[in-house]
């Protein structure tokens, strides 16, 4: 394995071991955020309406990051595999696929960020109802935390793409 190969094994180790560790944080933010909306609703609080976006989120959130945490080692462990047997292809394929994962990071933030502005309308102009303002709530708190893990994990893919474009296939 030359110099430029094990270059790339850091990059890619880099990026899934992040990968795996946001998606710990995605978990536990979900687990959050249901023990907050069992709490609300529960408890008769005024803004036990949070409850709603706070679980439809953290039921996102749960699916996402089980499935990153669940993957990531078995992806890993393929692609380190498939970069030492054959690179040209390695590229390619990896290269395609972190070009899609890019793409989609342009949906998520603009639905996050619609769900931000979405929140921020509900709690600015219908503050006089409790639940207009805990839907809002929730939704900017869950939509904030989303979009704030989303973009760290765009900037690592985006390290990433740039060391799969730097490679010699």
């Amino acid at each position: 394995m030359n110099t430029g190969d094990l270059h790339m094994v850091k990059e890619m180790t880099d990026y899934f071991v992040g990968e795996k560790q946001e998606s710990v944080l995605f978990i536990l933010a979900a687990l959050m955020a249901i023990g907050l909306a069992v709490w609300l609703w529960s408890h008769g609080h005024r803004l036990r309406w949070m409850a709603l976006p706070l679980v439809v989120v953290a039921l996102m959130q749960l699916v996402v990051g089980a499935t990153i945490f669940a993957r990531t080692d078995a992806q890993l462990a393929k692609l380190s595999t498939q970069l030492v047997s054959s690179l040209a292809e390695f590229k390619q394929a990896e290269t395609e696929r972190m070009q899609t994962v890019m793409a989609n990071f342009k949906l998520y933030k603009s639905v996050e960020l619609a769900l931000l502005v979405l929140g921020a309308c509900l709690i600015a102009f219908l503050s006089k109802w409790d639940a207009a303002t805990a839907i809002g709530i929730g939704l900017v708190v869950q939509a904030g935390f989303t979009l704030a893990l989303d973009l760290f994990a765009e900037a690592r893919g985006e390290a990433y793409l740039r060391a799969l474009a730097g490679m010699a296939a």
